[in-house]
Parts: C-alpha cells; structure tokens; sequence
C-alpha cells in the first residue's frame, strides 16, 4: 500500500530530475550557481557574414540561457544594412549585451562606433579608438573632406552641400542619438563623430561618458560589471560576472561560406567565371562542364551582389565590355571592338563596387590582372585574323585555280576548243582546253565558270 502511495511522488521526482538535468546551463545561469557568457568575434569589416553570425549568436545565448553576450570588436566599419541587423537584435535581445574594443590596438570605427552605442556595456582596452562615424553614400570613390578627427572637442562642421548626403547624415545622426539616450550616453558627442567624422581614444572616451568601462582585459571587464543593472527587452536584471565563464563561439561553415561569398574579390571572381563558363558551354554545346561550373558561379556571384553595395551602372558596363570583347572574333573591326570592350570593362569593374566602404573594393591589382587577360586575348584574335587573311585559299571556287587534274578521256573538239572529263579534287569535272587533251594527260586548273574548268597542261608534267 506505501509502495503505491509513494509511485506517483517518485515518478515526479523523476521528472523533475530529468528535467533538471536538461536544464542544466539555463538554470545555473538563472540562479546565479555557475553563472555562463558566450564571447563572439566582430573582427574586420561588417558584412552580412559576420552580422548573420552575431544575430544567431545573440538568439542562440538567449535559448540556451546564457547570463551574457561579449562582442569582442576590432573593426574599420561595414555596411549599413548589416550594422543595422545587428543593432536590431542587441536592442530587441533577452541577455545582456556587452560590446568590448579589444585588443589594444584595435578599434571600433564607423559601424563599430553605432554597436558600442547601442550595447548595454560599452567597453574599451587601454589604446584602443573609436569614432569616425560619418556615413558614405553608395558609390562615392573616397569619404568626403573631414576635420582632422583629434579627441573630439571641436565642435566645427560645414553641412555637406549634396541634399543626398545632407539627408544620409541627419538621418546617421538621429539614429545614434536615439541609441545614445536610450543607454544615457554621451548624445552630444555621438553626432560630432557622424557629422565631424572625430574619434576618441579608450581613456577620453570614459572621460566623456561615451563608453562605461576600460577593461585591460576580459577578467577585469568580468569584474568591473559584475553587480550592474541593465534594461533588457523583458525587463531590468543585475549581472552577475565575477566567476563567469565565457566560451567563444566561432562561426560555423554556414557563415564561413557566406564570409567566402560576399568577399567583393571573390564575387567578382565567380561572375567572370560564370559568364566565361556559359559562353564555353554556348561555342561547345555538349561540353556540360562548363555549363555547369558558369552557372553555379554565375548564380552564387548574383547572390553576392544582391546583399553587397553594387553599382549596377559598373555592372551593366562590365556586361557590355565583356560582349565586345567577344564580337571581336566575329567581326573585322581590326582591334576596335575590342579595345572598347576593355575599356568599358575596365571602367566598369572600378565602378562596381561601393568605394567608400572599408574592406568592400575589387583590388585594382585584380581588375589590372584580368583587363591584361582581356587585352592579351584581343591582341590573339587580332593577329589570328592578319594571319588568315594571308593564308592561301583552301576552300570555295577560288581553290580550284592553279589545282592539278588529270584527263579522264580524250578531249574532243568542237567550236574551236577541246572538251572533255578531268579528275578534279576527289570528283569528276567537265574541262575544256585550247588545245588537245589525252587520256592520263596531267592538268593544271586555270579558270572555273559554274561547273566547267578550264585546263592547260601541268607544267611539272609537260614533258612527260
């Protein structure tokens, strides 16, 4: 009788247990016992691998329950979108967020500056920078004229004269000042580093209230937070970091691969070979290798562009030089076709992509190595032509003169002239000549009218 009153407690029991045992990290973490952060990597530009990499990382700490996020940082900068994703997620995420410059000598510049803003710790290690946050529009070739960036203190700003720009900045300004009064940071500052393109070292930054802590490294950041309250998304929590472990979560093959991907260099790469592969696989139908391989490159470079800052002016251009450079072979421009083809391609491959973004440029050295290639291939296809055009006659009317022949019969005469059968080029022919003409006699072809050839003897067989 006891064994069954107690079944239903010892099943609970079990349960409980079992869930326990599930639960293990969020629940330490919950209750403060053995209290986990995870660590990830924002190293060089920001792309839409790294801020793919950082929004899953933020949504995967969150269901496994970790009590804090360290974006360890050292970037020039990035796109605008991906900075946007990412500052998205930290703003809606359910764990502490914690942006740390680090190491020395790193920096958090343009993009990076907008991430420590928007974080709910802002961190920098001793000689590290940041700032610089002006916003370049798509297809500018350089930033525009800054101040010399100093520590911040100068306040003196000209308006850029370009209404697009004008509006790209006020709308850059806003926005950091919503992130700066949301975690009380320095506003006033924050839109001198976007209008002014200033920056600021680790130490005045904590000077101005722009950062909240110089850490010299991650146990002294870890220490330094410990016992700080931070708004979250669902509400105030107080962290607890003074015997935190942290584990570094690196990118996995799926952001590794997009990484590869949206490289401007190897984009650029995969569109040549795609369109080169295609054409292949059109001057060899059946070859199926090329065909396949251009496709795939053709459709991976496609995906590239569409999330990278492509001019598609520099695009179009690139399509055009390409297509000239091709109709080079088909006709006889001697070299004209071709150079402009180069020159559009060239032209092109400068414009595609957004200059003005640190660490999103197709190298010079590449578009020079392969408008080489291009000019090396027009420069072959001019001399085979020169070389064709002087080459003798081998097929069509014209390759039957000075061709030898020999008489099939007797040629007999009438209206003046001798006629008769010749063995002409594998085929019998109808022949007349000036004079007349024996059976196995050796002939040469000196004229042809329709399917008749005039014959004299062949002067290597005249005397036989």
């Amino acid at each position: 009788m006891l064994r069954r009153m107690n079944s239903p407690v010892l099943l609970l029991i079990s349960l409980l247990v079992l869930a326990h045992s599930t639960l293990t990290w969020g629940a330490s973490n919950k209750n403060g016992d053995v209290p986990r952060g995870v660590i990830v990597d924002i190293a060089g530009p920001i792309g839409p691998a790294i801020s793919d990499h950082v929004v899953r990382s933020i949504h995967r700490a969150e269901s496994e329950g970790a009590a804090l996020l360290v974006l360890r940082m050292d970037t020039p900068g990035g796109l605008d979108s991906a900075m946007r994703d990412i500052i998205r997620a930290i703003l809606n995420a359910d764990v502490p967020v914690a942006s740390y410059v680090a190491p020395s000598g790193a920096r958090a510049a343009s993009a990076g500056t907008y991430i420590l803003y928007a974080s709910h710790i802002a961190a920098m290690a001793p000689a590290t920078n940041l700032g610089a946050a002006t916003p370049i529009p798509l297809g500018t070739p350089s930033p525009p004229s800054l101040p010399s960036p100093g520590d911040g203190e100068s306040d003196k700003t000209d308006p850029p004269s370009d209404p697009a720009q004008r509006k790209m900045v006020n709308d850059a300004v806003a926005y950091i000042r919503s992130l700066a009064e949301r975690r009380d940071r320095n506003a006033d500052w924050a839109e001198k580093a976007v209008r002014s393109g200033v920056s600021l070292t680790a130490e005045k930054a904590l000077e101005n209230k722009v950062i909240d802590i110089v850490a010299a490294d991650m146990q002294s950041l870890l220490a330094q937070i410990d016992g700080r309250r931070v708004e979250l998304a669902k509400g105030t929590v107080t962290l607890s970091t003074a015997n935190m472990s942290l584990d570094l979560l690196s990118p996995d093959w799926r952001t590794e691969l997009l990484a590869i991907i949206t490289n401007p260099s190897v984009a650029y790469i995969l569109m040549m070979i795609g369109i080169y592969g295609l054409l292949l696989e059109g001057y060899n139908p059946g070859a199926i290798v090329p065909g396949v391989t251009g496709a795939i490159c053709l459709l991976l470079a496609l995906f590239a562009f569409q999330i990278l800052p492509v001019n598609f002016a520099g695009l179009a251009l690139i399509a055009l030089g390409i297509a000239l450079i091709l109709a080079e072979a088909f006709v006889p421009s001697f070299g004209v076709l071709g150079l402009g083809g180069l020159a559009a391609f060239v032209f092109g491959s400068i414009m595609l992509m957004d200059t003005g973004v640190p660490g999103y440029q197709v190298p010079v050295a590449m578009i020079a190595a392969t408008a080489t290639a291009g000019a090396l291939a027009i420069g072959a296809t001019v001399y085979l032509l020169m070389r064709a055009r002087r080459r003798a006659v081998v097929t069509g009317s014209e390759a039957l003169i000075g061709a030898h022949a020999e008489a099939v019969e007797d040629f007999v005469t009438g209206d003046g002239e001798f006629s008769g059968r010749v063995w002409l080029a594998g085929e019998q022919w109808h022949a007349i000549s000036d004079r007349a003409v024996t059976k196995g006699q050796h002939l040469q072809v000196t004229d042809r009218e329709g399917l008749t050839v005039t014959v004299a003897l062949d002067p290597q067989h005249y005397n036989s």
